[in-house]
């Protein structure tokens, strides 16, 4: 049994027991998530799909941790021998799916 889901302006193909990492959700470490963008389920006999969401359909999951991507630096360069160096990391919320349904 599978699902799709929507958060944070991306999908995720899930599955009972699976971690992700998702955008930000700035929740506590242990909290239950609802996801209730589910836009298909697969359960093995029967697909359904979602126009564009299925009605009444949740993915739980529990927040496990916070992590940060890996960082991204750029260097801008300025004419008059000026440079600028950028970074960035982003952060994300480790979540385990538990349930399906």
């Amino acid at each position: 049994m599978y699902a799709i889901i929507k958060t944070g302006g991306k999908q995720f193909r899930v599955a009972v027991g699976d971690v992700i990492d998702v955008e930000g959700l700035g929740k506590d470490i242990g909290s239950q998530i609802n996801f209730t963008e589910v836009l298909f389920m697969n359960n093995g006999s029967n697909p359904v799909i979602g126009k564009p969401f299925i009605p009444g359909c949740v993915v739980v999951g529990e927040l496990i941790e916070g992590v940060s991507g890996p960082k991204v630096t750029s260097v801008k360069y300025i004419p008059g021998n000026h440079r600028k160096k950028i970074g960035h990391r982003q952060h994300y919320s480790r979540v385990k799916i538990t349930q399906i349904g």
